[in-house]
């Protein structure tokens, strides 16, 4: 990982859904519990890592990726998915674990602000969570545009994850896919060269 990105790898509001889907996502596709047979009868391993060269993108995105890494030639589109993925992957844990201290430095501060409620609603309700991400998760461009120094990119995120929470009414894992666009910003130039969550929306199917 480059030392560009440190906290952006390390770990990683238009609207912000307030409960992020449960912040969590919505569910879309068949869930593990439609098809268990033939969950039962799948490979342990269906879809390995992808490479960090091995770049998907819409034709749309092709030029804007191509201006961004001409403004910015410490940008690598490769490197950056799979940084994305793992500062999805990160978020989503922190936020099920309540750890505000590690979404603080991943989220502007609008987002912040609306996972901090939620967090503080759930434990209101005496509510705890836990996440375990069951396959790696897929992450494509979406889109990229360039607004002035300011640069967003649009990933599309598609995971697996099981969830174990636990509440007044007692415990309950839930096994689920989601389909989510996130887009991170940056601005171009500056001392701060760390990328930052700035809107989530559910993806378009």
């Amino acid at each position: 990982m480059e030392a560009l990105s440190l906290v952006f790898f390390a770990a990683l509001a238009a609207v912000v859904l307030f409960q992020l889907y449960s912040v969590l996502g919505r569910r879309v596709g068949r869930q593990p519990e439609d098809a268990a047979a033939e969950e039962a009868r799948r490979p342990a391993v269906e879809a390995p890592t992808r490479r960090a060269e091995e770049v998907h993108a819409p034709e749309a995105a092709v030029e804007p990726l191509a201006a961004l890494r001409a403004r910015d030639p410490s940008f690598e589109p490769g490197a950056f998915l799979q940084g994305a993925r793992g500062a999805y992957e990160m978020i989503v844990t922190a936020f099920a674990a309540g750890d505000r201290d590690t979404l603080r430095g991943l989220l502007t501060l609008g987002v912040f602000q609306t996972f901090e409620a939620a967090i503080a609603a759930r434990e209101a309700e005496g509510r705890t969570e836990r996440v375990e991400f069951l396959q790696p998760t897929r992450a494509d461009f979406e889109h990229v545009e360039l607004q002035g120094d300011l640069a967003r990119v649009k990933v599309r995120f598609l995971s697996e994850f099981r969830t174990r929470s636990k509440g007044p009414e007692g415990e309950a894992v839930d096994d689920r896919r989601t389909a989510e666009v996130w887009t991170f910003e940056r601005r171009i130039g500056a001392r701060d060269p760390n990328w930052a969550l700035a809107q989530v929306e559910p993806a378009e199917s």
